[in-house]
């Protein structure tokens, strides 16, 4: 199992994991977030990622004005930048460009290791080792015809009612 917490497996994954590893590196991307312990979530960890798949970052945030205030203050010269909050969530998001990544930094105030984001990605990388190059590749098949991530594991694994939780009781 990768741990997702160090950076360093995208090292010596896929031409795209390496190319995120440098951005993320190259930009001190995580350390600038450090205090609200950021984790890289999302497709390209877990190589199931489509030409359009984004990096997504989640961190813990207890204080949402600090929060807003350290994303203005790292990264609100890049290209395309924008915060927006979601009252539903209860959370913020920043979405930006550096090179050829989007980046998307996602903040509530849950732990980020108990954040469904993260939670679905370790099930969802579990759930590949376990069925193997051709599940993994369907998955990229239904992303490209414009399926969700958890709605094409969803799919693919016969699992009924809402993706997100069906997904989730595989925890």
């Amino acid at each position: 199992m990768i741990n997702f917490l160090n950076l360093s497996y995208l090292k010596s994954g896929n031409p795209k994991q390496q190319s995120a590893y440098q951005i993320l590196i190259r930009n001190s991307i995580l350390e600038k977030l450090v205090e609200f312990t950021p984790i890289l979530v999302g497709t390209i960890p877990i190589n199931i990622d489509i030409e359009s798949s984004d990096l997504d970052i989640i961190c813990y945030v207890h204080d949402k004005e600090k929060f807003k205030h350290s994303l203005l203050n790292h990264f609100q010269q890049e290209k395309g930048f924008r915060i927006s909050e979601n009252q539903t969530l209860n959370a913020l998001k920043a979405n930006f460009f550096i090179e050829d990544f989007e980046i998307e930094i996602f903040g509530q105030n849950i732990p980020t290791k108990e954040q469904n984001a993260y939670r679905h990605m370790v099930i969802e990388h579990r759930l590949l080792l376990e069925k193997g190059e051709e599940f993994r590749l369907q998955i990229i098949n239904l992303k490209k015809q414009g399926y969700k991530t958890e709605l094409a594991f969803a799919k693919l694994l016969g699992l009924n009612g809402d993706a997100y939780e069906a997904l989730l009781n595989l925890w």
